[in-house]
């Protein structure tokens, strides 16, 4: 139970990060939400992305995908999401990467930013709670509480109730059983 709720909660914290990182600076201050989806598989622009079409779009099919997999307790799900994030982040990475000529880290807001971050940390929070869910365990037969599946036997030593009645008809006399042929 409890790793059920740790998971669930570390695996929808992380497809909320997911899903706010385009919302921050990506590179250089241009926020993630200006970058295609189309980009990424083509080649960076400059031009401006609809909202639907940017990077958010693949964030809100992992969030959605997190959510079912949080209420079917379905672990491969949520690991796909995680994924599914982590994928685009480094696909994203590196496109920039060839389009900028390398990719930098700096203190003044140049560079990487915060975005990327949180892009990351979902992923790694999806994966995370993949890891800590237990997932779903089906049952390999069905138990049944008003039929009896095993017959009680008396403790060791006493006599069972049955041991005088005869178990059945004798068993026919095999001749050979009594007089064995001889050895050689």
């Amino acid at each position: 139970m409890i790793r059920t709720i740790a998971g669930s909660v570390l695996a929808l914290a992380g497809a909320t990060a997911a899903v706010w990182s385009p919302f921050r600076a990506w590179y250089d201050g241009r926020p993630g939400r200006d970058y295609a989806v189309g980009d990424l598989f083509t080649g960076i622009t400059d031009e401006k992305a609809d909202l639907l079409a940017s990077i958010l779009l693949p964030f809100a099919f992992a969030a959605l995908l997190t959510l079912v997999g949080v209420l079917l307790r379905s672990r491969l799900l949520v690991a796909l999401a995680g994924v599914v994030v982590l994928g685009f982040t480094v696909l994203w990475m590196v496109r920039v990467g060839q389009a900028e000529g390398g990719l930098t880290v700096g203190s003044d807001g140049t560079g990487l930013g915060d975005g990327v971050a949180n892009a990351f940390g979902g992923g790694a929070l999806l994966l995370l709670g993949a890891l800590v869910m237990p997932g779903r365990r089906y049952a390999r037969h069905a138990h049944r509480v008003d039929r009896v599946d095993r017959v009680d036997r008396p403790p060791y030593g006493e006599k069972d109730r049955h041991d005088d009645v005869p178990a059945g008809p004798p068993a026919p006399e095999d001749p050979e059983r009594e007089n064995p042929p001889p050895r050689d």
